[in-house]
């Protein structure tokens, strides 16, 4: 397993980053699977009910991928 990460350390940052996406694609598709604890399911119920009080409080994935590549 070394040797794997020593070569994808070795890549570009773009190429590590598609490996990253792939993972974590793979990960989602498998989801069914993971089991998340009392706390997370609240904290995420929480922040369900927070977007449904107030859906215009947050702020659009394409705006917050815009500021950080603003602060990059």
């Amino acid at each position: 397993m070394g040797t794997v990460v020593a070569e994808i350390l070795e890549m570009s940052v773009d190429d590590r980053l598609r490996i990253v996406e792939d993972i974590w694609d793979s990960i989602a598709a498998d989801s069914k699977d993971l089991k998340i604890s009392n706390e997370l399911r609240q904290e995420l119920d929480r922040r369900l009910e927070a977007y449904k009080e107030d859906p215009d409080a947050g702020v659009s994935w394409e705006d917050l991928d815009n500021r950080l590549a603003g602060l990059r």
